[in-house]
């Protein structure tokens, strides 16, 4: 049924693939696209209308409470600034609750119209109402002002909060229904959402199951049969009618495997050109191994191996006369390095005496050393713990200003205070002559004043007991600064005895500081004098060795010469035209050792290691 996609190029297949994909993708977003734009509308709504239009009925309940505390506090006004300020509130609550009206008209609550039209009745009655109580109030006529508050007043006042409440309910159950309404669209959307999810996973599954088909299992099998030819085998490479990639494939795949066969026939013959050349040179190689150096290769080569075997017989020519030169050479290194080694082992006795003497030295300055280090070591903990001694009188000195300063601040507190005491002393006098003119006007009042005449003795009586509280806290506060001042003295005292102090210790410091510098110098010449000796004793030790390396090495080379003329006279070269013979032996090797009369020389004070490796 998919034979089509065979002729289907690769990039043909993945776009169909894709846009399959992609008009997949495109009904879920745009699925979701509409179930976002319906709940946005929707809580758009309840926003914009539902907590609106609750705040301004709010609103209204509030200024209907506002206005009514208002009558009744206009039906009590003392005083013609009074009445002016609450016919002002008066005014202010009237128009908050036109303006939350309208405010809620605009709203475009259609449903609503008749209840807001009875609630725009009842607010007006009520305002017609309050203002007809303020005239009767400005009037003077207060029973009817009474009659009228507890009357038509007050049965406004509540139909127009109860209207309210009544459109607060309503507008609840409308948002009720509106969040009905918006479940059962989300979970339709959800559900769509879900059977898209289900359709794209059958879809994906098909494109996957097309690609396996078309795609991975020809892959597959071409893969097995490049492993087969790799590896040597035949098989026929399939796939090749295809018009796709994978035909193209197994096309170059099989012009590979033709080309593999003739190469496989090429290397056959290159084979028995090689069986050739390897045997002519393992010959030539297996006489070389037991010494014979005159077996050149005379086989006829393949004319590509031909410069090989000039080569190789050049090469052994060359050998040949390397190992003639080398057996000539030898006898005459073996003389010049017995003579060597016998002066190396001379030199390495006398270098062997010197660093003796060098290290003995070297011990003695070096146990000098350390004394003076020891000494100059505990001058210096000497001077840590007189430093030590001057930080710990600071510290105290510090902690004393410190105590001086906090005792200066609190004496300044005292004195604030005492200026708090003479303010309550005032309040309290004040309070007095209150409590006086509220008894003198209590007496005026008669019996309507006795509760005021109490309160007014009351009053007195605790401004008097405040009079003696304050007297008693200024007498506290008078002895709580003689101390602090006897305090400030003595700690005064203490910071002049730690500066006596700190003026000794002072003086033992510098004394010991220049103890221990004069130490730390004589300590320092001292180590600069050993390490010059231990350098001396070094570079001597290091000569010694080198010298005992140097009578080593003769020897050995003397051993490794001899052993390189035997292993040379083991090899056959046969005549070899230009060869001279040995060379005759040289006398017995002198010896070095110094003359009476010679007397050892100083050495130069600039000689350092470096001038012995030279030698």
């Amino acid at each position: 049924m998919l034979a089509f996609l065979d002729s289907w190029r690769l990039p043909r297949k993945l776009l169909a693939a894709f846009t399959i994909i992609g008009l997949l993708l495109g009904f879920v977003a745009y699925d979701d696209y509409s179930s976002t734009n319906t709940m946005s509308a929707i809580a758009k709504d309840q926003s914009e209308k539902g907590f609106a239009g609750m705040s301004e009925l709010t609103d209204m309940i509030s200024n209907v409470k506002e206005l009514r505390i208002l009558v009744y506090s206009f039906y009590n006004v003392a005083s013609a600034k009074e009445e002016v300020s609450l016919n002002q509130r008066l005014e202010k609550a009237s128009d908050g609750l036109n303006t939350a009206l309208r405010n809620f008209k605009a709203l475009g609550l259609t449903e609503l119209d008749g209840d807001v039209q009875t609630l725009e009745q009842r607010i007006t009655a009520l305002i017609d109402v309050n203002e007809e109580i303020y005239a009767k109030r400005t009037s003077g006529d207060l029973p009817g002002t009474m009659a009228l508050l507890k009357g038509d007043g007050r049965v406004r006042s509540h139909a127009t909060i109860q209207q309210t409440n009544l459109l607060i309910k309503k507008m609840r159950k409308n948002s009720d229904k509106i969040a009905a309404d918006a479940a059962a669209k989300a979970g339709f959307a959800l559900k769509f959402t879900i059977a898209l999810g289900a359709i794209g996973i059958a879809v994906i599954i098909g494109i996957w199951l097309m690609i396996d088909r078309s795609v991975t299992r020809p892959l597959g099998r071409i893969t097995a049969v490049t492993t087969t030819l790799a590896e040597g085998g035949k098989a026929d490479v399939p796939y090749r009618e295809r018009k796709d990639e994978i035909g193209e494939i197994a096309g170059a795949l099989d012009h590979f495997r033709a080309a593999a066969e003739a190469r496989s026939e090429a290397d056959a013959r290159a084979a028995a050109e090689q069986r050739v050349v390897t045997t002519s040179l393992r010959d030539s190689l297996s006489a070389m191994t037991e010494g014979d150096l005159s077996r050149s290769i005379t086989t006829e080569f393949p004319s590509a191996y031909g410069e090989l075997k000039t080569n190789f017989n050049a090469a052994l020519g060359s050998l040949r006369e390397l190992i003639g030169a080398v057996a000539e050479s030898a006898v005459a290194i073996r003389t010049g390095s017995g003579e060597i080694a016998q002066a190396s082992e001379d030199l390495a006795r006398r270098t062997e005496s010197n660093a003796a003497s060098l290290e003995e030295t070297s011990a003695a300055i070096t146990q000098m050393d350390d004394r003076l280090r020891a000494t100059a070591a505990a001058a210096g903990r000497t001077v840590q713990r007189a430093d030590g001694a001057m930080a710990v009188v600071d510290s105290g000195r510090s902690v004393a200003d410190e105590a001086v300063q906090a005792m200066g601040r609190v004496s300044e507190s005292a004195k604030g205070i005492d200026s708090v005491i003479e303010g309550l002393d005032k309040i309290a006098f004040q309070t007095r002559v209150l409590a006086m003119n509220a008894a003198v006007e209590a007496g005026r009042a008669g019996d309507a004043g006795r509760g005021f005449a109490v309160v007014a003795d009351l009053v007195s009586a605790l401004a008097m007991r405040s009079e003696e509280e304050a007297k008693r806290a200024r007498e506290q506060l008078t002895a709580t600064q003689t101390d602090i001042g006897t305090a400030v003295e003595a700690v005064q005292k203490v910071d002049g005895a730690l500066q006596n102090i700190s003026a000794d210790v002072s003086q033992v410091h510098t004394l010991l500081s220049e103890i221990a510098t004069d130490n730390q110098a004589q300590s320092s010449t001292i180590t600069q004098i050993s390490a010059a000796i231990g350098t001396m004793d070094q570079a001597t030790q290091q000569n010694a060795a080198m010298v005992e390396e140097t009578s080593a090495a003769a020897r050995n080379l003397s051993s490794e010469v001899t052993a390189l003329a035997d292993r040379a006279s083991m090899f056959s070269i046969g005549d070899t035209p230009g060869r001279t013979s040995a060379p005759a032996a040289r006398t017995a090797p002198v010896s070095f050792a110094p003359s009476a009369a010679s007397s050892p020389k100083p050495l130069s004070a600039r000689a350092t290691a470096d001038d012995w490796l030279d030698f």
